[in-house]
């Protein structure tokens, strides 16, 4: 490479306007190795060339920079950065314009290539600093000038919220303040703080210590002023000591109320009764509160006021003694103080009482007092007024008793003594004379018990009060007059003994003269206690029970009301309630009878025979004729087939109507004397073994055609099961199938009914299945069921009774009568057989004798009858005079009856005497038809005979039968439906007895 000459090369460098040595090696194309020599080259030759060359205008101006800032903080470094484009170049600093190398400056300052460096800054740092570069002589402008301020560092300040005093639990926040900054980061400690941050100053001082002191939670105390109890109208004052606490807001409370703040003294100004409670007080700070003080009870007592009490009353009589007491209940050493219409009348005392001895018309007015004391409460308030009232005139009272008419012994009477005057008064009785006093008593009324008659009288009364005694003029006098009181007796409709659901009706009767109304009191005692003695006041005197229960049972008595009066209390009358009314069915004499024969079907109430009509059911018909049962007998006589049936009675009484249960049936069966239809039975007996075969067939000599055989057994009347025709097959017999067989028409006739029992057993009586003739021979089998003939040796019974024993198993009766029906049943080793009854049907020929005697006696009676009649009324007409020693009387018997005693109808020696009883239901239901009467004559026949003839006497006892004839005629009226209707019968029965008649 030529060897360039200075001048040229820098002729080049500033024709090519190169700046750099890496530009001049890139257009000399030199190669790496002389990269460096020629930077080098440029730095000390080139550029020296170029100052030399007077080119040193060109060279760029330094930039000065401070770090942190140009703001700092004593004892920081700051760094001051002179910068250039160039290298190689040393640096001349200057402060406040002076090279710094001319300045004496403290071993802080330290300069190291283009950086100055300043340690432990203070305030003679604070000045204007510039730099330039020198390269060799020759020195690059000045730089910027840049100011440093040296600051004194900030002191943070601890704040502490609340308080730097504080309690246990209690909140509080410490605040560090650092003043006129921003962006600080915060250290704090326990009683000190500094900041820090990012830029200059990067921290600040420590701050002062703030001490904080931590206590208990703190405790208030609470007063009063004045000490509990207070009166209403005084003030009161509450503080709530808080002692050197500062910050703080005092909440008040009483019982159980919010809180609201208040002072920390609490003046209540007019205390009333509703300020009175329990009273605390606590204190807050922020969100943190103190302990709550002691409970301060304040009492508050309405001041006392004085109620003033006037003895003997506030309207008084002219020279009375009158004395006024002021009462004041609160004890206390009270002195006294009266006021008349507002004027001062004495000088406070201590005495409460003011007293005036004897009144005038000057002591009228109104009378007030006032209380006062040394201690709390210092006074009272003034008391109500009281009006005293003065009257000249002396009262007279007036007596009145109640009740105001005839008193009734065993009640009582009341005296009341009246007067128009007020309290205080004492009342003088007197009785029959006024020299002295009966009886004193406080209140106006004197009640008197009255045992007797002799308990009335004259009365007279008085008043009088006070000490001395004042006296009021003597009442006019009173006569009470006192009278036997009358019974009450208790009746009962329909009966004592009545049934549940029945309805009752008891009435109270009191006979008393007067037309007095009268209400009346019952009492029960029940049998179960269930309502012993109670009570119940009605206004009638019938008591009805609608429909009665087992709690109504009990002993009823009654009483009568006539305003205070009451009557004697009744007998007790005992109702008896029981559980259901029940009907019972018997018959007289037997259920097995005879056309023509006479029957009575009896219906009973168990337990209760009183007040009950009856109807009749045959069959389950309502009978039309049952009203000849209503006094519970239903008669057949004579008894004919068709009353053959099934039948069943029930009963009623009251209104409304109470039914009975209907009773259990009763089957009667009517044989005829002669009928063209019969039931033949085979085999021909009434008893039959079980599972043995039988026919029954109706045969009719003149039509066997529509006839059916029909039976009654335990369950129900029904047709024979295996019918055909007019014949029964039973192939196997059972004990249900025992009963009663019959024939019946398509019409509904009942024909001869027979009984079929079956017995399970051994051993059956073989008797005949029809009813044996009177005088015919009657012959009894005991039969075994294995052999199917007679036993051998056998024990007959008739009615329980044995008759006849170790026979050859056959028993005959030769002649059988009347006398001879019963029930029947034999005994063996084997067995018992069981009980047949034996019918005896009397023969044609005596049926038409006896009928022919009935006739003839009928006949006769009749006739006498109308001869005693005709007699009777003859010696009625002749001599009135002769009843009195006829000596008739009418007598009522319990049932209702009224009988005749006998009486003579003639003198002479064959005396007649007439029994006649008439028979009145007075209950009898309107549509019912009379009553039997019945007619008794006897005709006694009297032979004279001397008392001391011995041996006639003995002839005319031996000689002379004395005959009586009673007759008993019988009349009943009934409708007449169909073959059921009744028949008027008369029964003429003789009477045979022996005995003379000695005179």
């Amino acid at each position: 490479m030529p060897k360039i000459q200075p001048q040229t090369k820098v002729l080049i460098i500033k024709s090519l306007k190169i700046k750099s040595p890496a530009e001049v090696a890139d257009i000399f194309n030199v190669s790496k190795r002389q990269k460096e020599r020629i930077r080098k080259i440029f730095e000390e030759t080139v550029l020296m060339s170029l100052i030399h060359a007077g080119l040193t205008q060109g060279f760029p101006t330094p930039t000065l920079t401070v770090t942190p800032d140009s703001l700092v903080f004593p004892e920081e470094t700051v760094n001051l950065v002179c910068l250039t484009e160039n290298s190689g170049w040393t640096y001349q600093w200057f402060k406040a314009g002076k090279l710094l190398s001319m300045l004496q400056l403290p071993d802080r300052y330290t300069a190291n290539g283009n950086t100055l460096t300043v340690r432990g800054a203070n305030v003679s740092d604070e000045s204007q600093y510039q730099c330039r570069g020198q390269y060799g002589g020759s020195y690059s402008p000045r730089s910027n000038t840049v100011s440093l301020i040296v600051k004194e560092r900030p002191k943070p300040v601890v704040h502490v919220d609340p308080d730097e005093n504080v309690f246990v639990e209690e909140t509080v926040t410490l605040s560090c303040d650092i003043h006129g900054t921003q962006g600080w980061q915060y250290n704090c400690g326990v009683y000190s703080c500094k900041g820090t941050q990012s830029k200059a100053p990067t921290y600040s001082q420590m701050s002062d210590g703030v001490t904080l002191t931590v206590s208990n939670k703190p405790q208030l105390t609470l007063t009063v002023n004045p000490q509990s109890p207070v009166f209403t109208g005084d003030t009161v004052t509450l503080s709530c000591d808080v002692r050197h606490l500062t910050g703080w807001t005092i909440h008040w409370s009483k019982d159980s109320n919010p809180e609201h703040t208040d002072a920390a003294n609490k003046t209540i100004q007019s205390v009333s009764v509703t300020d009175g409670g329990r009273y605390c007080c606590r204190a807050k700070r922020g969100k943190y509160y103190s302990e709550f003080s002691n409970r301060v009870q304040i009492i508050v007592k309405v001041r006392p006021k004085p109620v003033v009490h006037v003895h003997p009353d506030r309207s008084v009589f002219r020279e009375e003694m009158v004395t006024l007491t002021c009462d004041i209940q609160q004890t206390g050493d009270w002195w006294y103080s009266w006021n008349k219409e507002g004027n001062l009348v004495n000088s406070t005392r201590q005495d409460q009482k003011y007293i005036i001895s004897s009144v005038d018309w000057s002591h009228r007015g109104v009378y007030s007092c006032i209380g006062t004391q040394s201690n709390a409460p210092q006074y009272s308030q003034m008391s109500d007024g009281v009006t005293l009232t003065v009257s000249d005139l002396k009262p007279k009272p007036e007596l009145t008793s109640d009740p105001a008419g005839a008193a009734l012994t065993g009640n009582t009477v009341t005296l009341t003594c009246r007067m128009d005057l007020s309290t205080g008064w004492d009342f003088y009785w007197y009785k029959h004379t006024l020299n002295s006093e009966t009886n004193t008593t406080k209140p106006n009324s004197y009640r008197m018990k009255i045992d007797s008659v002799s308990d009335g009288g004259q009365f007279w009364c008085r008043a009088g009060r006070g000490k001395p005694v004042y006296y009021t003029q003597y009442s006019d006098a009173l006569w009470v007059n006192v009278t036997v009181s009358p019974k009450a007796v208790v009746t009962v409709r329909s009966d004592e003994r009545v049934f549940r659901g029945e309805t009752v009706t008891l009435r109270c009767d009191v006979k008393w003269e007067d037309d007095t109304e009268w209400t009346y009191r019952w009492e029960i005692e029940g049998t179960n206690n269930q309502h012993k003695n109670s009570v119940r006041r009605i206004s009638t005197q019938e008591w009805n029970i609608s429909s009665v229960k087992d709690i109504h049972s009990g002993k009823y008595t009654c009483t009568g009301q006539m305003g205070t009066q009451s009557s004697q209390r009744s007998d007790a009358v005992t109702l008896t309630v029981s559980a259901e009314a029940q009907a019972a069915v018997r018959v007289s004499p037997q259920p097995w009878l005879t056309e023509g024969d006479s029957v009575t079907l009896i219906c009973e109430v168990t337990g209760s025979s009183t007040g009950w009509t009856f109807s009749w059911f045959r069959d389950d018909d309502h009978l039309s004729d049952s009203s000849r049962g209503a006094g519970g007998s239903y008669t057949l006589s004579p008894a004919a087939l068709q009353h053959t049936g099934v039948y069943m009675c029930r009963a009623e009484r009251g209104q409304p109507a109470f039914y009975t249960n209907n009773s259990s049936t009763q089957p009667l069966w009517i044989t005829g004397v002669s009928s063209s239809v019969s039931l033949v039975v085979s085999p021909s007996r009434s008893q039959h073994f079980s599972s043995d075969s039988l026919s029954l067939s109706c045969e009719d000599q003149s039509n066997s055609a529509g006839w059916t055989v029909r039976r009654y057994t335990d369950r129900n009347t029904e047709d024979c099961s295996k019918q055909t025709g007019s014949t029964c097959r039973i192939v196997s017999l059972s004990t249900s199938d025992t009963g009663v067989y019959w024939c019946q028409s398509e019409s509904g006739e009942k024909h001869h009914p027979l009984n079929i029992t079956v017995h399970d057993g051994d051993v059956i009586l073989v008797s005949s299945v029809d009813p044996v003739i009177e005088g015919d021979t009657l012959t009894l089998h005991c039969l075994h069921r294995s052999t199917n003939s007679p036993i051998l040796r056998a024990d007959f019974y008739e009615d329980g009774s044995l008759v006849q024993n170790q026979t050859t198993g056959e028993m005959s009766i030769t002649t059988v009568s009347k006398s001879h029906e019963g029930f029947y049943y034999c005994k063996t080793e084997r067995g018992q057989s069981l009980h047949s009854w034996i019918s005896v049907r009397v023969s044609a020929a005596s049926s038409s004798s006896s009928l022919l005697v009935t006739a003839v006696v009928v006949v006769l009676s009749v006739c006498l009858l109308i001869f005693i009649s005709l007699v009777l009324l003859w010696r009625y007409k002749k001599n009135k005079d002769q009843q009195r020693n006829i000596n008739q009387t009418s007598v009522p018997n319990q049932s209702g009856e009224f009988q005749m005693e006998n009486c003579p109808l003639q003198s002479d020696s064959d005396h007649i005497y007439d029994d006649v009883t008439e028979v009145n239901k007075r209950d009898r239901d309107p549509e019912s038809f009379p009553e039997v009467t019945y007619s008794e004559i006897t005709v006694k026949k009297k032979i004279s005979v001397d008392k001391d003839d011995t041996t006639a006497q003995m002839i005319q006892m031996m000689s002379n039968d004395v005959t009586y004839s009673e007759l008993r005629t019988k009349v009943k009226k009934c409708k007449s439906k169909g073959a059921d209707a009744g028949v008027d019968a008369i029964y003429a029965q003789p009477i045979r007895k022996k005995g003379p008649r000695v005179q």
